[in-house]
């Protein structure tokens, strides 16, 4: 039977998991109508998305860019917007598939406002369930909105986990690849640079995320997001490294069976499979050759060299808004270490620090989210300019 066309919106609509998004889309155009594309500051590439797919609406965050937006888009049809109220507003457009790709904070109240609607949001906010995790899954479970995760991890699990009997669950174990510095010794890593940091080995990725695939601070906030999507205890997640990143997560039973979901490392694969889900879509993506791999390689990761883990899975267990401060205090500090104002093994110390100094009750809102990240931004500012080079 033929499929209804699909409504979509893209929140992010420039970034990595935004252009793979539309990618995907232009493959299979009979099959999705794209109500609203956003950006935050990128008229030229949101234009050209825009007219490239056919969306209804072009939004940009910066309201001061609102007469180069239309100049862009001038005689197309398509409806130039601006402004952060207007990229909320196309979140609760009330599409049927929502892609939830801007980076940062400022990916919250869009989130939240897509999973107001009741429809289907495909996750690659982090800081949604890392900063606001059960704000996030109250807010999904009052309109019986659907969130598929579109990180490889987290979609590997999605995959792989009995939904019905969770209970049959003994563990979810997440796959790291180790990063550039997997090998490193303390002292290498006291003289580590921006330039080395953001080389990961196996994925292209932002600084800002290779850093955190550096320090294996990234896996410790993928422990936080899975704990949120999927109903264990703290205690059942587990991270190993997996140098080769064909195995993209596993989850073991409680009779010995290992379900591992194996795949290139593409962000289309997850992103193709959460756009059509329940269904499946063709990708152009590589294909594994295993004989070519021929082997496969883990390790457990060593918490002394790479304390972030450890921290965030300290974290983890004790919850509260022990994550959002986690995670807004990681940011300072990874910006001030691309700025070259703090040193390398500096940036989980100060995330520890601002853990010690800021205790507030955990959030009901995302207005107290926010709030709680401000602080703990501030906070980790003034202890990186306390912190010696």
């Amino acid at each position: 039977m033929t499929q209804p066309i699909r409504t979509v919106t893209v929140l992010g609509a420039t970034g990595s998991v935004g252009q793979s998004t539309l990618d995907l889309i232009e493959r299979n155009r009979g099959a999705y109508e794209v109500l609203a594309l956003t950006a935050h500051r990128d008229v030229a590439g949101l234009a050209a998305s825009a007219v490239r797919v056919g969306a209804r609406q072009a939004v940009i965050a910066d309201s001061s860019l609102y007469g180069a937006l239309s100049d862009a888009l001038a005689g197309t049809g398509i409806e130039a917007i601006a402004g952060e109220e207007a990229v909320v507003d196309a979140a609760a457009a009330g599409a049927d598939w929502t892609m939830a790709a801007i980076v940062g904070t400022a990916g919250l109240r869009p989130v939240m406002a897509a999973l107001r609607q009741g429809k289907t949001v495909a996750l690659a906010n982090k800081e949604s369930l890392v900063s606001a995790g059960d704000v996030m899954i109250a807010a999904a479970r009052e309109s019986g909105a659907r969130l598929l995760p579109v990180d490889s991890e987290h979609n590997a699990v999605f995959q792989c986990f009995d939904r019905e009997r969770p209970g049959a669950v003994r563990r979810i174990i997440l796959t790291a690849s180790g990063g550039p510095f997997r090998r490193a010794s303390i002292d290498e890593m006291r003289r580590v640079t921006p330039a080395q940091a953001v080389a990961h080995p196996v994925w292209a990725m932002g600084a800002k995320i290779s850093v955190d695939s550096a320090t294996l601070m990234n896996k410790g906030l993928e422990l936080i997001e899975a704990f949120h999507l999927f109903p264990l205890d703290a205690e059942q997640f587990d991270v190993v490294v997996h140098p080769q990143s064909v195995i993209h997560s596993l989850v073991e039973y409680v009779d010995g069976s290992f379900l591992a979901q194996m795949g290139s490392p593409d962000m289309r694969i997850p992103i193709a499979h959460a756009l059509a889900w329940p269904s499946r879509m063709e990708t152009p993506c590589e294909r594994l050759d295993l004989v070519k791999i021929s082997h496969l390689d883990f390790e457990a990761p060593d918490l002394e060299r790479f304390p972030a883990l450890a921290l965030a899975k300290q974290v983890l267990r004790e919850g509260g808004a022990k994550s959002a401060i986690l995670n807004a205090s990681n940011e300072v500090a990874v910006a001030s270490f691309l700025d070259s104002r703090l040193a390398f093994l500096d940036i989980a110390t100060i995330a520890y620090e601002t853990l010690q100094e800021y205790a507030p009750p955990a959030p009901t809102s995302i207005d107290e989210v926010l709030e709680i990240d401000r602080q703990a931004r501030r906070i980790a500012r003034d202890l990186v300019g306390k912190c010696p080079i």
